[in-house]
């Protein structure tokens, strides 16, 4: 086990609220400020989108980050230029949310070093199978002291998610419903027996919910029985409206 940032702050007796922003949006270089004032403003813990062309469990929001960063000229390599001194102002978990063909055009083990060396704690790789991950990539993962962290559905079956959380070393995203990502108002009954389910499950890693946070009320009912929460298609929706201004304003309305 790698104890690194993110064990660290899971031990903490507080819920945990994580923020999603994609590097390179809204404009080329924000990537660093938007880091240092989301710590500012008492974040803790950040998810920094890897830009990618074809980001499929996203909804419209986060795609048109995603396209946009990628039009400002953003690569994997680039992304890892800017966060190439973010341990000298930032001490918060940070964690790179990508998918797999950009790490592997990279090479997995550069990647993987890269990230050791940048200061980055985990990754989060939507369509990396858990299966695949454990055969092949595990140690290696391990070897860099980087958390994998996998996300799980309402759709995932008990013994699946025995087997993710097994696995598994940070904590488990736990996926609101089963569309992509995007903000609602609201969670619905579904959603709560959804949330009681996993939490009668006694898994051995906390689970931090994503997709669908958008509010304070939101953010409390998904944190309920969890341990945290993650937002991002609002965020960036704020991002859009406000600029990096409206951070610090956007994050107290979460708290």
């Amino acid at each position: 086990m790698t104890t690194n940032r993110i064990h660290k702050k899971l031990q903490e007796d507080k819920k945990i609220l994580s923020i999603y922003f994609t590097a390179g949006y809204p404009g080329p270089e924000d990537t660093v400020s938007i880091i240092q004032s989301l710590q500012d403003s008492g974040v803790d813990m950040i998810e920094i989108g890897l830009p990618f062309s074809d980001p499929l469990a996203d909804g419209p929001t986060i795609q048109e980050s995603s396209t946009k960063a990628l039009k400002n000229g953003m690569t994997t390599a680039r992304v890892f230029e800017q966060l190439r001194d973010i341990r000298k102002t930032v001490d918060i978990p940070l964690i790179i949310m990508g998918y797999f063909n950009p790490i592997m055009q990279y090479g997995v083990e550069d990647f993987c070093k890269k990230c050791a060396d940048t200061g980055i704690d985990g990754l989060i790789i939507p369509d990396l199978p858990v299966d695949v991950y454990e055969e092949e990539y595990k140690d290696m993962f391990e070897k860099y002291g980087l958390a994998n962290i996998f996300l799980i559905t309402p759709q995932t079956p008990d013994e699946r998610i025995r087997f993710i959380d097994s696995v598994s070393d940070g904590f488990i995203y736990m996926v609101s419903s089963a569309s992509v990502t995007g903000a609602k108002s609201t969670f619905g009954e579904e959603q709560q027996q959804y949330f009681e389910r996993i939490h009668n499950l006694r898994l051995k890693n906390p689970q931090i919910v994503g997709f669908g946070i958008s509010n304070e009320e939101t953010f409390r009912a998904a944190t309920h029985l969890a341990k945290g929460a993650i937002i991002g298609s609002a965020f960036i929706k704020s991002l859009n409206d406000k600029g990096k201004d409206g951070i610090p304003d956007f994050i107290r309305t979460i708290r």
